[in-house]
């Protein structure tokens, strides 16, 4: 039993569930927060939204691993997928993946449409834009894929708010773009011999880890700028995003001048998910402590 479910968390990819379900849950805090709802009243859509947020993002990962089998085969890290393995069959997965999609869906419509409709274009865009369309294609594939990537906290803000044009939701969004590619392109790195024997065209594949590192820079100051999206809200936020966006800069500067290729990329994935885990975290507490106060 243990083991069946081991092969279900690969396939659904719990980790990438978990992580997104982070800035989710703060964009629908910080929602309820400013726009002054009740936290009681809102508690279905809060249980609404995590389950459906959780099923649709287990949805698009199942579809993704079915569509790349050929490419996980290749690659160290993912040649033992069930997918790949055939410990889970074609026609289950995709089964399974239909049914997550719908139901996430249904739940999500249970807070707001426009929830419902968010999660879908999170998927849709998973899915055909970025697995189908540019991952084989383009090094531009992570900017593609940040999309679907930045969806959690418009729908967690879209469950309970009246609309998502508060430029708060907008911050929680573009940090989340922009937060992808330094996260993305330091596991690229790290795992580029994977990604040159699958033939996926990762930057630093194709054009080098020099140019991966001056890309990365260049979206680390617009993340560092990002920041002040939140004045409008919190000059607490804002400040915080604004020092753990500088200490990433710093430490991508420093470290790559200082550490081989691979070394710098390890500090700054393993940042890129300090980074991501203290920025939600703090603005869920900050709006709990607002709600609690207010």
């Amino acid at each position: 039993m243990q083991n069946y479910i081991d092969l279900w968390a690969k396939t659904v990819k719990t980790g990438i569930i978990k992580s997104n379900l982070i800035p989710m849950i703060a964009a629908l805090m910080l929602a309820i927060y400013t726009y002054d709802l009740d936290f009681v009243e809102n508690i279905p859509n809060i249980i609404f939204a995590f389950i459906g947020s959780a099923f649709i993002i287990g949805a698009a990962g199942a579809f993704n691993n079915l569509y790349d089998r050929d490419i996980d085969l290749i690659m160290q890290r993912t040649k033992n997928r069930p997918t790949v393995t055939g410990e889970l069959s074609t026609k289950t997965v995709l089964t399974v993946a239909i049914l997550l999609l719908l139901v996430g869906l249904i739940l999500l419509s249970l807070t707001t449409w426009l929830a419902a409709l968010l999660g879908l274009l999170g998927v849709f865009f998973y899915v055909v834009p970025y697995t189908m369309w540019t991952k084989r294609r383009t090094i531009w594939n992570t900017e593609v894929g940040s999309i679907s990537g930045a969806m959690p906290p418009l729908i967690g803000w879209a469950a309970v708010a009246p609309d998502i044009w508060h430029p708060a939701a907008w911050a929680l969004f573009f940090i989340m773009v922009i937060w992808q590619m330094p996260h993305f392109y330091a596991i690229a790195i790290r795992k580029k011999d994977d990604y040159s024997a699958a033939g996926i065209p990762m930057l630093p594949v194709v054009k080098g880890i020099r140019r991966t590192y001056i890309q990365t820079n260049v979206y680390l100051v617009i993340l560092t700028l990002t920041s002040f999206l939140f004045v409008p809200i919190s000059w607490g936020l804002t400040l915080v995003s604004l020092i753990l966006a500088i200490i990433w800069l710093w430490l991508s500067f420093v470290g790559y001048h200082r550490m081989e290729g691979k070394t710098w990329s390890t500090k700054m994935f393993v940042y890129s998910l300090l980074f991501m885990t203290i920025e939600f975290a703090t603005v869920i507490i900050y709006s709990i402590v607002a709600i609690i106060f207010s």
